[in-house]
């Protein structure tokens, strides 16, 4: 259903005004996400958290850092509604600034499922490459993931640690009775996790089902390395295998009990031999789980509660990553139902269920042979 358009000149003004306004907003919004990620990167939150309210020089020499710049981020801060200040009619080297109660988990709290501070991170990573976005979208093509660089892969995995280290062995695999009584089973369940990046999600199998055998396959090279970090790092790593290596490799054929993708199906160039291949990996009487957007069933111009976010990454980084093969499906973030139930027909699926599991930014999708 279209929007009626204004026609008078004063609507117009009025429509241009709202416009404007909203510009003005999303600038703001947007110098917020890279102050943001100075802080966040330089440690500047984490001194005032734990060091207390400080002057600029006092923080500055908390974090090595230079002391005029730092005063400048944070009266930055300030004025942006991150920080607040005590006595700010004294003069600049006597203000003291500190993280209202509020906002430290969403800052600083790395292991809360509020920590948000990943996205600024996410979105610098996304970014990156903007030159080789523009040839793309001139030219088609896709734009390699490795050009997005480090941010990008620590802000993905950063942002999603806290669901995919609590809640998906507390609460999201314990939701599929089948599935949790196999992962508690003896013979111990093998899984194969496809698209791991850094690892969060089969490190979070692994650690709440102590007998499971984790294998969990990337090909980017970088992610798998800190993947075997973080596995060795949480006492996993006899569980839990990382590797660069094509999941479709014969020998790997009916040895899993599940195998999972965790936001990874809508960035691959293929995803309907992904879907293949997830087939061939699992056992007669395995399962397969499929975790992507919570997007809506069809496009409509307001959008869900989450599209705006969604087609934000998109047209960064997700369909450009999406689109580096000549006969590239290009999926994109928003990866609707129906786009998922014909993927998995063509691979030879029998059936799509969508899980009854409730998750603000995440779907469910249990695959059978």
């Amino acid at each position: 259903m279209s929007t009626p358009q204004p026609t008078s000149a004063e609507a117009i003004a009025g429509q241009r005004d709202a416009f404007i306004e909203k510009f003005l907003q999303s600038a703001a919004g947007a110098f917020s996400m890279f102050s943001i990620y100075i802080g966040d990167r330089l440690g500047l939150y984490r001194a005032l958290a734990e060091g207390g309210p400080a002057t600029p020089e006092e923080l500055a020499r908390r974090t090595g850092t230079h002391e005029r710049y730092i005063r400048e981020w944070l009266e930055q801060q300030t004025v942006a509604g991150i920080l607040h200040v005590e006595n700010e009619n004294h003069g600049s080297n006597i203000r003291r600034f500190h993280i209202p109660p509020g906002h430290v988990e969403p800052l600083i709290e790395c292991g809360n499922l509020n920590y948000v501070a990943p996205l600024a991170q996410l979105l610098i990573g996304a970014v990156r490459p903007l030159p080789a976005v523009l040839d793309a979208y001139r030219n088609g093509g896709g734009v390699p993931f490795d050009e997005y660089g480090e941010d990008l892969r620590e802000g993905q995995a950063a942002i999603n640690y806290p669901a995919f280290w609590n809640q998906l062995p507390r609460e999201w695999l314990p939701a599929i009775p089948d599935l949790h009584a196999r992962l508690q089973a003896d013979p111990p369940a093998r899984v194969a996790d496809i698209g791991c990046g850094y690892g969060w999600s089969s490190l979070g199998m692994a650690r709440g089902y102590p007998k499971v055998q984790v294998d969990g396959f990337d090909l980017d090279a970088p992610s798998i390395e800190r993947a075997k970090w973080n596995a060795k790092r949480n006492g996993l790593a006899e569980r839990v295998r990382f590797q660069v290596r094509d999941a479709g490799d014969p020998s790997l054929a009916g040895r899993y009990d599940l195998v999972t993708a965790f936001e990874a199906l809508h960035d691959m160039n293929n995803p309907v031999g992904a879907l293949r291949t997830m087939r061939r990996l699992v056992k007669e009487d395995g399962a397969v789980l499929i975790v992507d957007e919570r997007v809506g069933d069809a496009f409509t111009a307001q959008g869900n509660d989450v599209e705006w976010m969604m087609y934000g990454w998109s047209i960064l980084h997700c369909l450009p990553v999406g689109m580096t093969d000549d006969n590239a499906a290009g999926t994109g973030t928003v990866m609707r139902a129906d786009t998922l139930r014909k993927y998995a027909g063509e691979a030879g699926f029998s059936k799509v269920e969508i899980l009854p599991i409730e998750h603000f930014f995440f779907r469910f999708y249990r695959l059978t042979p």
